[in-house]
């Protein structure tokens, strides 16, 4: 069976929000970034042809053949608060690189799961209808039921379950596959994921196997997507669980991998009763696991005199860049961005 197709159009110029409260004219660009880092081994140097802009805590925009993909928006500001639940909040203590209504168009967006620390009230309140998402089953349940207005061309993806992104005019395309990911460590018998269904604090979530290619040459080639040429693993806020281990043995040569980091713990900071992202330590491991040639983490704790993302964070970038200058196998593979940095690569055979 063919898979489900998303038809994206690089002349679009339509801007991500509904309303553009701004008297200046709306740049068509993203702001000039503030460093620019490629492959550490100088690997293709030269002749990038894609890149990731990093605004803040989990959200990316992927830009390749004319488009441009951004991942889990969030764009509140330091201060704001963000409900992940019953009983659960927390307070962002980074501005975003680039605000919600100052963003260039935006061709679609690929959300890990529906929390507002990856998808804000601002951001589901400002977006228009009309921008494709990809996301989860629940996540697709809530945009379509949101308050503010149902989104109207949203695509469930459940693990394992991919679909092409056709770029409209380009031999170019990506496949999109949901990968494994668990919010909520599994604990005695089972006990917090039993408690966590049934107040529904921590809503199911994705990780991404994004492929970089061409499109497939016959209809009988459709039911395989595209001729890689790239492949990017987004880990999404999961935790080290099992279900990962199965990842390279499906997805082998990983080029590119964002890491969700952080530590993240609920119900407060002051009260760590369970973390549901990554620390440090898991973060290496899952690195060691997938093995790609480049890791960017991303959505971490506190870097240096900087604080973290979210004050739920309780795991800093400072323990994972000392764990990653420690280990020979890493040293060399991991590329950290600033908010408004940006990292360069080859994407094309």
């Amino acid at each position: 069976m063919p898979l489900p197709r998303i038809t994206l159009d690089p002349s679009s110029t339509l801007y991500p929000t509904r309303d553009h409260p701004h008297s200046h004219p709306h740049a068509h660009d993203l702001p000039k970034p503030l460093h620019v880092e490629t492959h550490p081994k100088g690997k293709n140097t030269g002749t990038e042809d894609a890149s990731i802009f990093f605004i803040g805590n989990a959200t990316t925009v992927i830009e390749w053949e004319g488009v441009r993909i951004m991942t889990d928006p969030n764009f509140l500001h330091a201060g704001d608060h963000v409900h992940l639940g019953p009983g659960v909040t927390a307070t962002r203590l980074q501005n975003p690189a680039v605000d919600l209504h100052d963003l260039p168009p935006i061709d679609m967006i690929l959300l890990s799961h529906f929390h507002a620390d990856h998808f804000d009230q601002d951001v589901e309140k400002s977006l228009r209808r009309t921008l494709p998402i990809i996301s989860t089953p629940h996540a697709k349940e809530c945009l379509e039921g949101s308050k503010e207005g149902k989104f109207e061309k949203v695509t469930a993806l459940d693990h394992w379950e991919s679909a092409i992104v056709d770029i409209q005019n380009s031999n170019a395309a990506f496949k999109i596959t949901g990968m494994p990911g668990k919010h909520v460590p599994p604990g005695p018998a089972g006990l917090l994921k039993k408690i966590n269904d049934f107040i529904g604090a921590v809503p199911p979530t994705n990780g991404w196997m994004v492929e970089f290619g061409a499109k497939p040459k016959t209809i009988e080639a459709e039911t395989d997507g595209v001729d890689v040429g790239y492949r990017m693993y987004i880990s999404g806020d999961t935790l080290l669980v099992n279900e990962l281990y199965e990842i390279p043995k499906r997805f082998p040569n990983v080029d590119l991998m964002l890491v969700h980091l952080g530590g993240t713990t609920i119900p407060s900071p002051k009260l760590p009763l369970a973390m549901v992202t990554m620390d440090a330590e898991q973060g290496i491991k899952l690195i060691h696991l997938i093995d790609p040639e480049v890791a960017i983490p991303i959505h971490h704790g506190a870097d240096g005199d900087e604080p973290p993302e979210y004050d739920a964070f309780l795991s800093s970038l400072d323990d994972f860049k000392a764990a990653v200058a420690k280990d020979e196998k890493l040293k060399d593979r991991v590329v950290y961005l600033k908010r408004g940095g940006k990292y360069s690569f080859k994407a094309s055979k």
